[in-house]
């Protein structure tokens, strides 16, 4: 009898042993996945607007081609890109966004090991939530300011766990350090300061969880406060610094004075905008949580008097068989409601099947928040849930709410970010499906199969159009790419990249007429929604690459204007080509719309582009579908 119960023992521990090597086999397989996904696209499309703009910031940084409110608001961004040009392959657009794209396999490889290793979170459950995080990255990784910035607050919510959770103030002075440094990364990070809150928290409810005295809990609040600002002063005092000794601080204020300024011409900028565009998205959306919540109350009225008739009514007890058969009948039932409501969801236009928009994702994306921020605030005041997971839901919440202060894209940075979100959500939606179904409260009865159902249902749905959205979107001029046939062969920074043939035309075309004329290397003017330009054609921008956003202002310009040294090039978008050779004709016959005809006559810039052209005899060059050169 000993040995076979050693025996059975021996084989239980092959069993556990057998696990843990499946496990680590998955989760290497997992973070190979991870590592290289993100990297799928970088040889899609070509965006006129953003992904050119940044990479064009980062190889002319500095005041003599960027604008300085650009350049110290997003400063260790452009310093981080800018080291980037230097490396290996980096000089083409296919190289930049290999390397900027290394920065979302950090964050889902990063996100990945803390779940599993830290949090508990099964592997599966954290590698759907990381390729969900990968998929919703909708933005150009060339925007750099906006995927350091996940990268230091999610290094500063794991410092922030690990220094609170193990009692390690050097975690929380690194924390510090993180939210500091983000202020050089975006200036707008600065709302980042409220993961103060998480630590003020834990102190309260980890100190009543231990029976900690009033005035305890206050000085390891202070203690944890005062590390975390240490390294946060220490951050802000090395950046300011070294900005003083290379540009003087006078240029750096001025910058910052004029971004503080921008909001009177870009009122999408001011912070009540941004927060009222938050809470619009939120409100909007509740119009489907209503009706799901509709839903989900029908079914657990269903089930409850399935289980009162079931457990109640004598007739059915007294026949296991029916009851069994009613039990049964009833899931089968409820699962065709929950596959019911996705039909309904998608017939009433919930999400699209269009995976080049973004309509395919940002109802079921805020949905998803909203679930992710709801289940946290749930874990916080549920009276079983341990203080390190009260911790982390509440910081999680705060994440996916400050990621979204400090731009004017709603919600969509939160989407952007999910690396520890969807996660957690995943996770917590787990257990809660794994749970016992069955709530007893005295005479109470509560079943809760109706919401599993439709919360699987809704998972299953959310996971195929991230997934989806994720193979097939491409930014280009906030749409997706449809059609990537083409690619251009004269162009050494966009070699390898492949577009529609009407891209490739246009760039081949103005390529051609650069390199004939040898215009790379001249000083470019560029005006209209085509900022890309100064990097494609490798001519750098001779005060500012995207004048015509709204957010520079038309006394910059003026100024900018009457500063150039010698003839830059000047190259327009076609539409304000057509108004300056023809007026308000040439705007009619490109087919615009009244509205887009007033905005361009009533441009105050362009009409101080137009005299600085008129003053210095400029004459058009070249000309193709898209582009018109004066010189």
């Amino acid at each position: 009898m000993r040995e076979t119960g050693k025996t059975k023992e021996a084989a239980k521990a092959g069993d556990r042993r057998g696990i843990k090597e499946r496990e680590k086999a998955a989760g290497i397989i997992f973070i190979i996945i991870l590592a290289f996904y993100p990297l799928r696209h970088i040889t899609w499309g070509l965006d006129l607007w953003d992904m050119g703009y940044n990479y064009a910031n980062f190889q002319y940084m500095g005041l003599e081609h960027m604008d300085s409110m650009w350049l110290f608001s997003t400063y260790f961004a452009n310093v981080l890109g800018n080291l980037l040009t230097k490396l290996p392959f980096a000089d083409g657009l296919a190289g930049m966004n290999f390397y900027t794209g290394l920065f979302v396999s950090f964050l889902a490889v990063a996100g990945y090991v803390f779940c599993t290793k830290k949090l508990g979170v099964s592997p599966l459950m954290a590698f759907l939530g990381e390729m969900v995080a990968v998929s919703l990255c909708w933005c150009p990784t060339a925007l750099l300011y906006n995927y350091l910035t996940y990268v230091l607050f999610l290094a500063c919510v794991c410092f922030l766990y690990e220094g609170l959770t193990g009692q390690k103030r050097g975690y929380l002075a690194a924390a510090g350090i993180c939210l500091g440094t983000n202020v050089f990364v975006r200036f707008s990070n600065l709302p980042e300061a409220a993961m103060i809150l998480a630590v003020w928290a834990y102190a309260v409810i980890d100190g009543r969880e231990k029976g900690q005295k009033k005035q305890q809990i206050i000085r390891r609040t202070a203690l944890d406060t005062l590390w975390c600002f240490l390294g946060y002063v220490a951050s802000l005092a090395v950046f300011l610094g070294y900005i003083h000794v290379r540009y003087g601080l006078d240029a750096y204020t001025e910058g910052i004075r004029r971004l503080f300024a921008m909001t009177d011409n870009a009122a999408d900028y001011k912070a009540s905008s941004m927060i009222m565009g938050l809470v619009t998205i939120y409100t909007e959306n509740l119009y489907w949580v209503v009706r799901i919540g509709m839903i989900a109350a029908v079914g657990l009225i269903f089930f409850g008097m399935l289980h009162f008739s079931t457990e109640r009514l004598d007739i059915i007890k007294r026949n296991p068989r029916l009851s069994s058969f009613l039990k049964a009948s009833g899931r089968v039932l409820w699962a065709l409601a929950a596959a019911a409501m996705l039909g309904w969801l998608y017939y009433r236009g919930f999400c699209s099947l269009q995976f080049y928009s973004y309509d395919s994702i940002l109802r079921p994306g805020v949905l998803f928040l909203m679930l992710a921020m709801f289940i946290g605030a749930v874990r916080i005041f549920h009276r079983s849930c341990s203080p390190q997971e009260k911790l982390i839901s509440g910081m999680l919440i705060l994440m996916v709410l400050l990621t979204s202060i400090g731009s004017n894209n709603g919600v969509y940075p939160s989407l952007n970010n999910l690396f520890l979100a969807a996660p957690y959500t995943f996770w917590q939606c787990g257990r809660f499906i794994k749970s016992h179904s069955v709530i007893r409260r005295k005479q109470l009865v509560i079943s809760t199969e109706p919401l599993k159902w439709l919360l699987g249902a809704f998972l299953a749905m959310f996971l195929f159009q991230t997934l989806l959205f994720g193979v097939c979107f491409v930014f280009a001029e906030a749409t997706g790419v449809r059609d990537v046939s083409a690619r251009v062969d004269n162009n050494e920074v966009l070699r390898g990249i492949r577009m529609s043939p009407e891209r490739a035309e246009w760039m081949s075309s103005v390529t051609s007429y650069v390199q004939e004329n040898g215009l790379q290397g001249r000083e470019v003017i560029l005006y209209g929604q085509i900022p890309a330009l100064s990097y494609y054609l490798q001519m750098p921008s001779a005060f500012n690459p995207w004048p015509d956003l709204r957010s520079y202002g038309a006394e910059v310009m003026k100024q900018a204007l009457s500063e150039v040294e010698g003839r830059p090039v000047i190259i327009m978008e076609r539409e304000y080509a057509g108004y300056i050779e023809e007026g308000n004709q040439g705007l009619v016959d490109l087919g615009l719309t009244e509205k887009r005809i007033g905005e361009i006559e009533g441009d105050e810039k362009l009409e101080l582009l137009m005299e600085y052209m008129e003053e210095n005899g400029y004459q058009r060059t070249f000309s193709n579908e898209k582009f018109s050169i004066w010189e």
